[in-house]
């Protein structure tokens, strides 16, 4: 029973670790300017109620083009996603 409680303890850890440090390895310099990406993510359909620089990772939290609740993680140099979650 310990040895399930300290794995999921690790996996936890893990999977924030992935999220706030693995959306890019380049310098900020070479990020897109928040104003820009606010534009390309509304035209990808997402409307943003919530942004934050999160690590390496822009971080956004509103409504896919469904108008699902999400929280997603993007690169910041490209707007790609890198991570997304549904909240419920």
């Amino acid at each position: 029973m310990k040895t399930f409680f300290l794995f999921s303890f690790i996996l936890l850890l893990t999977s924030n670790a992935i999220a706030k440090k693995d959306c890019t390895d380049l310098p900020k310099e070479k990020w897109l300017a928040i104003k820009e990406f606010k534009k390309i993510v509304q035209k990808k359909g997402f409307s943003i109620r919530k942004f934050k620089q999160k690590g390496n990772c822009y971080e956004i939290y509103g409504k896919d083009k469904d108008a699902k609740e999400v929280e997603v993680y993007f690169d910041p140099t490209n707007a790609n996603i890198k991570k997304i979650e549904f909240e419920d």
